[in-house]
């Protein structure tokens, strides 16, 4: 596909999205601060199917008014108490609710490990049932710590926000690193993206959570792409100056990775005394877990 014609697709895309917002103001800063960046633009590129759309934002002003936004439309629609929680520089989606597997009707709470106000950050998912097309697109149907997933293959991400140079400072591998702007309709094509995307040959560039990076390594494989030795030299590097014995990194690391397994294995070891916790512990949890 052509740049031009991925400009236009994406632009569509975003605006029947950004009409969906039934709040002047919200629809207003989305329009301003919306970034799409990662692997849609590179599917597009190659003629692949596009699995989601990732938006994200310039400012935290907008991140966080986007982010109560849909909280309160997924809480009307679902009853199930969550909130948006700015702590740190960093926004999340929390919710009060202890219990795994609740359900209302349609709805379907999944992965609720703990109270808010647990010493710990806990990781909390929420599901609403997606197979009623009566209903409105754009709706909110998943939410977890750091995104928003919306019906019509659209994700918000929370869990960066900034220009686009910050935002690619947590990305891992090249490929994904183009991106369109809203704000000017604008799609910026960098040359090692464009290089990795041909060659469909992974580069690392690396990355703040280079586990998940690995992690990530299997679904590319299984697309036909290829990697060196080197780069994945410069994955193992990164996570040897890592504490993975620690519940708090390990559950950082796993950023991203969508297994409900990683969100039981964080809970088991949340729950374990810390001078208790090695590697020998850390195999026998996994091994049982999965």
């Amino acid at each position: 596909m052509k740049a031009k014609t991925a400009k236009t697709l994406l632009a569509k895309k975003i605006n029947e999205w950004l009409k969906s917002i039934d709040n002047h103001d919200v629809e207003m800063l989305a329009r301003r601060d919306a970034i799409v960046t990662g692997g849609c633009i590179a599917s597009m590129l190659t003629n692949e199917p596009v699995n989601d759309y990732d938006i994200y934002f310039e400012t935290k002003e907008t991140c966080l008014l986007v982010a109560e936004y849909y909280v309160a439309k997924f809480t009307a629609a679902t009853q199930h108490p969550m909130k948006v929680e700015d702590k740190d520089g960093r926004i999340r989606i929390v919710t009060k609710s202890g219990h795994r597997g609740e359900t209302a009707g349609d709805v379907e709470t999944l992965g609720d490990s703990g109270e808010i106000e647990d010493a710990y950050e806990e990781t909390q998912e929420a599901s609403l049932a997606t197979n009623d097309d009566s209903k409105p697109d754009y709706r909110p149907v998943f939410m977890s710590t750091n995104a928003i997933t919306l019906s019509g293959r659209v994700q918000i991400v929370l869990r960066f926000y900034g220009k686009a140079d910050e935002i690619h400072q947590n990305y891992d591998f090249a490929h994904c690193t183009n991106y369109w702007k809203c704000s000017d309709d604008a799609i910026v094509l960098r040359q090692p993206a464009l290089e990795s995307l041909l060659a469909k040959e992974l580069r690392y560039v690396g990355s703040k959570y280079p586990v998940c990076s690995i992690m990530r390594l299997r679904k590319f494989i299984k697309r036909g792409w290829t990697i060196n030795a080197g780069q994945i030299l410069k994955m193992v590097m990164q996570v040897a100056e890592l504490d993975l014995k620690d519940p708090l990194v390990l559950e950082d690391q796993l950023t991203g990775v969508d297994s409900a397994y990683f969100v039981q294995i964080i809970s088991a070891l949340k729950e374990k005394c810390p001078e208790k916790i090695n590697a020998a512990y850390l195999v026998e949890i996994i091994d049982r877990m999965f």
